[in-house]
This record gives C-alpha cells, structure tokens and sequence, in this order.
C-alpha cells in the first residue's frame, strides 16, 4: 500500500508539473505576441508618415506654386532695412543674436546649410548662425511660427510648397522653409505666423555694399502665391555670392 500510495503522490506532482509547464509556456507566448504586435506597431507607426505624407502630396502634384496655401492679399507689404554683416563670419558655435524676428542679414557663422534639404521642424533646423549664412548666399527663407507648426493643414501647404522648390542643382530652387520659436527671439507682429526673408545686394548685379537691404514680408498663413512674387522679386541673384550652393 505504501508503494501506491508513493506513486499517487508522483502522479499527481507530475500533473502539477506539467500543468505549470504549459502555463508557463501560454506566458511565453502571450509574451512574445504581445512583443511581436508591439513591434508591428512601432514599424507601422515610423512607416505611417513618410507614408502619409507622400500621399497627401499627391494633391499638390498638378498645382503650381502660386496655387498652393493661401493667396498673396494672407500678406503684409515687404518691409526692408539697410543690411550690415556682409562676409563677416565667425566660427561655427560662435554665439549670435540678431534683433529682428526672424533674421535677414548680419554676422553668421562661417558653415552655411546645403541646398539638399527644404523643409524644417523646430528639433532638425540648422542653427541661426548658418541659415544668416544661407541669405548671404542668395536663399529665400521662409519661417513659420508654432502656430503654423502645430496646424497639420498650414504643414501640408509648406510639404507642398518645398515640393515645387526640391531641386538640389537649380539655383533659383535656393529656398529653405524653417521654424521659428520662442527660443529664437520674439514673436511675429500679432496676427502674422509666416515671414519671408532674403539678403538683397540692392539689385542682380550691385555691388556697393552699402546699398543692400534685408528684406521682410509677413504672412498669416504660408502663401505660395506670395513666396513665388517674392523670390521673383528677390531671385538668388540679388545676393553677394549668388554662385555658392
């Protein structure tokens, strides 16, 4: 009896072992789903955007620049301001501070952004010491505020816009759309969210240096009928070395 009873005893411990092996391995595997859908969730969430922002792109393909955002009458009168800080440059991490909100001219570090990429968010923006750079050069600069940034209608437009602008060998395509934060100076006057700026020589062709300008245009919103007439107004010729990528 004793025998028996022995072996009763190993049955039903071998039961307890096996149902907790399996209940072990029910937990391995809602574990490892639960990794597996995370993961899928986490490609899906990197993939969403590229994806979403090529499809909404779509709807800027047929349209010219002028079509795109809204019309020229969003935008205040260009403004400008006699320029100072041409071929003034200064080593890359040198601190600046320039008083006007945003920047069209001064002293700049002496590295420029590249004409590869068009369009800006407030955590890959170049530093504005290389963007003062890129005036000098020739570049159109469009600069929005937080409230364009956190608008996802005002961010298809300037998708749109930096689309008709993409080229990296066109030298009239020398145009960069970035944001401007609280962190960089002050605000826009009230009511305006977008500025144009560029650095004019005074002229395609000038070269007195005491006859350039930076020049302004406020928007309430991003134009692309506005930014078309300013940078034919203002081409990447009107600058002092219009050559420089």
């Amino acid at each position: 009896m004793a025998k028996k009873a022995k072996t009763d005893r190993q049955a039903v411990i071998d039961s307890i072992r096996s149902q907790q092996s399996r209940a072990e391995n029910r937990r391995g595997m809602a574990i490892v789903g639960v990794c597996v859908t995370i993961a899928v969730l986490i490609v899906g969430a990197a993939a969403f955007k590229p994806v979403k922002d090529w499809y909404d792109l779509r709807a800027y393909a047929s349209a010219s620049l002028s079509d795109i955002g809204a019309p020229a009458d969003a935008c205040e009168k260009i403004t400008t301001k006699k320029a100072t800080g041409n071929q003034e440059h200064v080593d890359v991490g040198t601190p600046l501070s320039y008083p006007e909100a945003p920047p069209a001219f001064g002293q700049h570090w002496n590295m420029w952004d590249t004409i590869d990429r068009k369009l800006y968010t407030a955590s890959d923006r170049p530093e504005l010491g290389e963007l003062v750079h890129n005036l000098e050069h020739g570049y159109t600069i469009l600069w929005y505020d937080e409230t364009v940034a956190d608008d996802p209608e005002m961010m298809d437009d300037l998708r749109g816009i930096a689309s008709k602008l993409s080229s990296t060998t066109n030298l009239r395509d020398k145009f960069k759309a970035v944001p401007w934060t609280s962190e960089d100076g002050e605000p826009f006057p009230k009511g305006q969210h977008v500025a144009l700026t560029h650095w004019s020589v005074g002229g395609v062709g000038e070269t007195d240096p005491e006859k350039q300008v930076g020049v302004w245009q406020y928007c309430s919103a991003p134009s692309g009928e506005a930014l078309d007439a300013f940078m034919e107004k203002y081409p990447y010729m009107d600058s002092s070395e219009p050559a420089v990528l």
